[in-house]
């Protein structure tokens, strides 16, 4: 756990908020996926993980990454 803590410290923090969101919103659409997938058509229910995970965890991502965005410009405008 402490490794992963190093790791998420080391990234500029547009890129540690859009790793954050991509796994925040990933893991909880792959579940969706899972449950959609299961009550659907089960020989598919791993495509349907992808297809709703994938599309979940990138709009986490990109959501992350402009929240990062604003913490940046907001440090930035605020030390100067």
């Amino acid at each position: 756990m402490e490794q992963l803590q190093r790791a998420l410290r080391e990234l500029p923090v547009p890129l540690r908020h859009a790793v954050i969101g991509a796994v925040v919103l990933g893991v909880p659409g792959g579940i969706v996926g899972l449950v959609t997938g299961l009550r659907t058509y089960v020989p598919t229910a791993w495509f349907a993980i992808l297809e709703v995970g994938v599309a979940a965890a990138l709009s986490g991502a990109v959501l992350g990454l402009v929240v990062g965005s604003l913490v940046c410009v907001y440090h930035y405008v605020h030390d100067n």
